[in-house]
């Protein structure tokens, strides 16, 4: 072999060992970033898991009112799992998510007349008589068993 075959297959070989360093270093990157984002991603759902325990016990404790305790479970349940919140138990939150939908929030609410509150008030009222006992037995299902079968 001359030294002009030797000096090339030595260049070859260099290039390839500095291709594979750099390759093996962007896969690392890679695999070092999903690592992350699982590691983020199962975070925030035990976050969102704690929120719904908070939502449903503070629910069930009455310190939270019925309607608006079950939108907001229904919303985070859609993050969360979104199987389980189409699920049978916890159709209740979807019942009363849909049949609030239209009610203004916030500063929309703020800026209603004393009649339009007290229109929707009544249909709260309403709603919470005739979904009490359905949306207290889907929190606390959510707690004792649908959120302990995530963990």
């Amino acid at each position: 072999m001359n030294p002009l075959t030797v000096g090339l297959l030595l260049a070859a070989l260099l290039i390839v060992l500095a291709l594979s360093g750099v390759a093996f270093a962007l896969w690392r990157q890679v695999w070092l970033r999903q690592k992350a984002r699982k590691a983020a991603e199962e975070d925030r759902q035990t976050q969102l898991a704690e929120h719904l325990r908070i939502l449903a016990g503070s629910l069930l404790d009455g310190q939270l009112p019925l309607v608006e305790g079950a939108i907001r479970i229904k919303a985070l349940l859609e993050h969360y799992d979104p199987q389980l919140s189409r699920s049978e138990r916890c159709r209740v939150f979807h019942e009363l998510g849909e049949a609030t939908a239209h009610i203004p929030t916030h500063a929309a609410w703020k800026a209603l007349d004393r009649a339009q509150r007290r229109h929707y008030e009544a249909l709260f009222s309403s709603l919470e008589l005739r979904h009490k006992a359905a949306a207290r037995s889907s929190a606390r299902w959510l707690l004792e068993e649908g959120l302990a079968a995530r963990r």
